[in-house]
């Protein structure tokens, strides 16, 4: 499949498109550093995820946290609260002409997918793939086959499972420590 980078090669990295080490050791730095951040942000109520959209230079525009539990507002996710904080910073819905770069601890649910693709984000770089997240949270990521395919259709570039252990590794922490689970509850569990 055109969306897998050989395991041996690239350590199980995921693109759309041919592979550059820049990027991922670009990306590297930066999820770690979001993946090292969340254990204080959940301390602080934040769920386990967080996210950060960086220009085409590579300076920070903004860094959010997945907010859900202390908003009280189910589409407070990582991805989706740091597109607004900048839309609001760069004062448009557009963010197409800046080139930017997204960053998330976590592949991005149903939900987030479509707000990178209709807020012009040209790249995505996430760290814990959907099985992953579903398997340690019990998250449901929502149904989305090749999605990266779709994404490189419209000209949106995914690098994914960058810092996977160590991601995986911070979830498991904010499950062990009993920490909101948040999802809705389904007709067969009520």
């Amino acid at each position: 499949m055109a969306d897998n980078i050989s395991r041996e090669t690239f350590s199980g990295i995921v693109s759309n498109e041919t592979p550059d080490k820049n990027k991922i050791a670009e990306a590297s730095r930066i999820i770690a550093a979001l993946q090292h951040e969340l254990e204080e942000l959940a301390e602080l109520g934040s769920g386990p995820f967080a996210a950060a959209i960086y220009d085409a230079e590579g300076n920070l525009v903004v860094k959010m946290p997945n907010t859900v539990t202390l908003d009280n507002c189910s589409h407070n996710h990582a991805e989706m609260n740091v597109i607004k904080a900048a839309e609001e910073k760069l004062s448009t819905y557009d963010l197409s002409p800046f080139h930017l770069k997204l960053y998330s601890t976590s592949e991005p649910c149903l939900m987030c997918m479509g707000g990178i693709m209709w807020s012009g984000i040209k790249e995505v770089y996430y760290g814990v793939p959907t099985e992953s997240v579903e398997e340690i949270t019990g998250f449901d990521e929502g149904y989305k086959p090749g999605w990266v395919e779709e994404f490189k259709k419209r000209g949106i570039v995914v690098y994914g499972n960058i810092e996977r252990e160590l991601g995986e590794q911070v979830l498991r922490n904010y499950v062990a420590k009993g920490k909101i689970i948040y999802k809705p509850a389904r007709q067969d569990e009520q």
